[in-house]
C-alpha cells in the first residue's frame, strides 16, 4: 500500500536497539491503564484492553504489573488519572505528523510537544489540519521469512485488507475490528506475527529524497517519540530505504 509511513518500520528496528527497556515498560504500562478505565477490565469484553494486553506481555511486561495497570485504570487501586491527548503539526519537507500522548497535564505536555517540533525544524498545527490525511487501521508486522503469497492468502482469508514489503518485515494491513482475527489466522498458520496494533495510517504520502530533509524528519520523529508522555508518532513521509539505513546506523 503506497500509504504505508516507512517511519514505523524505522522505529520497529530502532526500538530493539536504543529504546530504553523501562521507558517502553512505562509507557505499555499506561497504555493499558487507561484502556480499562475506558473501557472496562475484562480483555474478553474490552477490545482495546485485549490489543494492549497483548502487546504488554509481547514486550516482555511481567503478568502482575499489568494487572495492576488494570486494577488503576478500572478504580480498584489508587493511581495517577491519565488522558488521551493528540497533537498535529507539520515536520521539514511539509510532512503531516499526528503524537499520540496519554498525560496527566495536558497543558505541560503540549507545551513540551510544541517545543519539540519547534526546536527540530517543525511546527504544531490546529486540531484537525492533518488528521484527515491518516486513517485508524489494524497493523501486523511479520518476519519477513514468511512467504509472501502463503502469507497472503492466510491475511486475506481473516479480513486483511492489503499485504506491503516494510524491507525486514511484511506488514498486513486489516480494519480496526478485524485485527485480532487476522493475528490470530496468522499464528495459527505459523506466521508468528512480531506485532500487532491499532495505528494510524497515512492515505498518502509525501515524498522525501533528499538526505539532508529526511535527517532533520527523522531527528524530529524520534525526539517526539522519546517523550515520556508520547505513546505513538505517525508522519506520512515515503523516506527511501537508503536514507533510513543510513541514519540508523
Amino acid at each position: 500500500m503506497s500509504g504505508h509511513s516507512k517511519w514505523a518500520t524505522t522505529k520497529h528496528r530502532k526500538g530493539a536497539k536504543d529504546q530504553a527497556r523501562a521507558k517502553s515498560f512505562a509507557k505499555l504500562i499506561r497504555q493499558v491503564e487507561v484502556a480499562a478505565r475506558e473501557g472496562g477490565g475484562d480483555p474478553a469484553s474490552n477490545a482495546t484492553l485485549r490489543t494492549m494486553f497483548t502487546k504488554a506481555r509481547d514486550a516482555s511486561v511481567p503478568l502482575d504489573t499489568i494487572e495492576r495497570a488494570i486494577k488503576r485504570g478500572t478504580g480498584e487501586l489508587e493511581g495517577v488519572r491519565y488522558e488521551a491527548v493528540s497533537y498535529e503539526g507539520y515536520a521539514p519537507g511539509g510532512v503531516a505528523v499526528i503524537v499520540e500522548t496519554l498525560t496527566d497535564n495536558r497543558n505541560r505536555t503540549a507545551a513540551e510537544v510544541r517545543n519539540l517540533f519547534s526546536k527540530n525544524g517543525g511546527s504544531m498545527a490546529e486540531p484537525g489540519a492533518v488528521a484527515w490525511q491518516f486513517e485508524r487501521k489494524g497493523v501486523i508486522s511479520v518476519p519477513k521469512e514468511a512467504a509472501e503469497d502463503t502469507l497472503m492468502e492466510a491475511a486475506m482469508e481473516a479480513g486483511a485488507e492489503d499485504l506491503t514489503d516494510d524491507g525486514e518485515h511484511w506488514t498486513v494491513t486489516c480494519g480496526t475490528a478485524e485485527l485480532q482475527a487476522v493475528k490470530a489466522a496468522l499464528d495459527e498458520g505459523g506466521f508468528a506475527p512480531s506485532s500487532a496494533e491499532l495505528s494510524l495510517v497515512p492515505t498518502s504520502t509525501v515524498p522525501v529524497e533528499d538526505e539532508t530533509e529526511a535527517k532533520k524528519l527523522l531527528r524530529l520523529l524520534d525526539a517526539i517519540d522519546d517523550h515520556d508522555d508520547v505513546q505513538a508518532v505517525h508522519a506520512n513521509a515515503d523516506i527511501p530505504d537508503a536514507i533510513l539505513a543510513s541514519f540508523e546506523g
